[in-house]
């Protein structure tokens, strides 16, 4: 049986809480959630590793300085951060289309299952969504509703908010 894959976890304060982040041995991305989603966010890392299994130690990722610079404006930094977050091949290709949306805009559900082909899959979609392992990265923030309006976050509303804020993205609040 092949050795477990080794992952070193580091952490980052942002406005918005505490981000941790799970890198491989290259450096890629394997997982990246806030502190109080840290079970979920195990739980996803430990499920694509599958049988082979993974060991976890806290350590300095490269990616952490790029993640910093984007949270103090540096919006570009994140950009071409590698990830490998495994997947099905449809998640997979919702997640290099979430990708390729420019910072700053935001697209649909029913768009984004355009883009990758399947405009009647805007379920499917939403669910590769949300099972997003490498949230702000692979930024699935940029996803809201076809009025406009904020849907769904991992991480909660109120930090999709201030991220696509941050982003300078045009969004409508939710009436309470």
């Amino acid at each position: 049986m092949a050795e477990p894959l080794a992952l070193t976890i580091d952490s980052l304060e942002t406005p918005i809480g505490e981000l941790l982040l799970v890198v491989d041995g290259e450096g890629r991305l394997r997982a990246v959630d806030w502190r109080d989603h840290e079970d979920r966010m195990l739980l996803l890392v430990r499920r694509y590793c599958g049988p082979r299994g993974c060991t976890l130690a806290p350590g300095r990722a490269a990616a952490t300085a790029a993640l910093g610079a984007y949270f103090k404006g540096d919006l570009a930094a994140i950009d071409r951060l590698p990830v490998a977050s495994g997947g099905t091949e449809f998640q997979r290709r919702v997640w290099a289309a979430l990708r390729r949306i420019p910072c700053g805009e935001t697209v649909s559900y029913a768009t984004l299952a355009k883009e990758i082909g399947h405009p009647s899959a805007v379920r499917a979609v939403g669910h590769a969504n949300g099972a997003n392992p490498v949230s702000v990265v692979v930024p699935c923030h940029r996803v809201i509703g076809a009025d406009g309006t904020l849907t769904g976050y991992g991480g909660g509303l109120s930090r999709k908010s201030w991220l696509l804020a941050h982003e300078g993205a045009a969004f409508k609040s939710r009436a309470a």
